[in-house]
């Protein structure tokens, strides 16, 4: 397969193809290490950046080595991936003319509180890298955590209108003639 590395648009450098590429080809392997998440965890906690793919349930990740590390997420893929025997292949979702970007939907799913923004610029672009899943999840979680700080905020308020109403007042209460 003739790739080469460059400028991209959509992050830094990305990998173009030289040669037209029929749909359903296998193109190149996500190569690296197998570590576990736990220590890739470490290993990049004050890093901007990484090239990690996880693997199976996600506890195995590879760190990225060689060219499929610089295959760029796009909400409008050319590649997708698969795993085969513990190992990732990317693979043309349709045929990819000469000089294209090799793009995959790199379906985050993990990142703690880390945005991980999309610059694909596609039409349909979710503006995260993450997959529709796990922006679905985080959105939830966001809403129960708005809930029980409006609840917390309720509470209190509630609280100080007690602590108005035993100062005399008649806010609240029913008063009887």
């Amino acid at each position: 397969m003739s790739l080469i590395i460059r400028s991209s648009s959509i992050h830094a450098a990305g990998c173009y193809t030289t040669a037209p590429i029929r749909k359903r080809t296998r193109i190149v392997e996500y190569t690296g290490p197998h570590i576990s998440k736990t220590r890739a965890d470490e290993k990049y906690q004050d890093s901007p950046t990484t090239y990690l793919f996880g693997l199976g349930n996600g506890e195995t990740v590879i760190d990225g080595f060689g060219l499929a590390m610089f295959i760029n997420h796009s909400c409008d893929p050319n590649c997708e991936t698969k795993e085969i025997k513990g190992r990732v292949w990317i693979s043309s979702l349709r045929n990819i003319a000469a000089g294209e970007e090799l793009t995959y939907d790199y379906n985050l799913y993990d990142g703690d509180e880390d945005e991980a923004f999309c610059n694909c610029g596609s039409p349909n672009c979710r503006k995260s890298m993450y997959s529709p899943e796990e922006l679905t999840r985080r959105a939830r979680a966001a809403r129960r955590a708005q809930k029980k700080a409006e609840a917390a905020s309720n509470q209190k308020a509630g609280k100080k209108s007690v602590a108005k109403k035993k100062r005399g007042g008649t806010a609240g209460r029913k008063v009887s003639k």
